[in-house]
């Protein structure tokens, strides 16, 4: 009877990607949305018309640089400067939010950071290449076509935001919303000032 050859691991055809847990049917996604608002109080919102959210509005951001180890603050930082042409510092930069979306839109999981830009900001309305840039009144924010995490969950966490910490500074605010199955339900993570 021969003898028993000693065992070796199986080789993995798997991308490494795969193996640290990333899901390549549903990948995870990081970015950052940015809140300007100018002297009147109005938002600065971009009408997309490239995808994601083709033809909706919503406030200027963009996905990490992780093969650069960007920071979300780095993120909103770079996107300000490349959608909106300002150049800020990131003293000016009030992380507002975290939102996490399970399944959005059935296509992938985001993991977003929400920055309010302390003080107002004036940028020219504009084309540009996602599409138009341009200001709204916060009464008019419900009347635009928004993605409806945005309108349901994202834009209400945000209002109650204004309101200022002891601090003096705007509030902030952790939710997950799952949209598996075509349904969305929300979990509150965190709220600060609590309502």
């Amino acid at each position: 009877m021969p003898a028993d050859k000693p065992q070796t691991a199986p080789t993995l055809a798997t991308p490494s990607a795969q193996i640290a847990g990333i899901n390549a049917a549903m990948p995870y996604k990081i970015a950052c949305l940015c809140d300007l608002r100018d002297k009147q109080g109005r938002v600065l919102m971009l009408r997309r018309i490239k995808a994601p959210n083709l033809g909706l509005c919503s406030p200027i951001g963009g996905k990490l640089d992780v093969a650069l180890g960007e920071s979300p603050a780095q993120c909103a930082q770079r996107e300000i400067h490349e959608e909106a042409g300002l150049l800020l510092p990131i003293e000016r930069l009030h992380l507002l939010g975290i939102v996490s979306e399970c399944e959005f839109e059935g296509k992938g999981h985001w993991l977003m950071f929400v920055y309010r830009v302390l003080d107002p900001v004036w940028v020219e309305p504009v084309d540009m290449r996602e599409g138009r840039l341009d200001w709204f009144d916060m009464t008019d924010i419900d009347a635009l076509p928004l993605p409806e995490t945005d309108r349901k969950v994202i834009w209400p966490l945000m209002k109650r935001a204004e309101q200022k910490t002891p601090s003096g500074r705007p509030g902030f605010f952790a939710v997950h919303i799952d949209c598996r199955g075509g349904t969305m339900k929300w979990t509150i993570e965190q709220e600060t000032p609590g309502t």
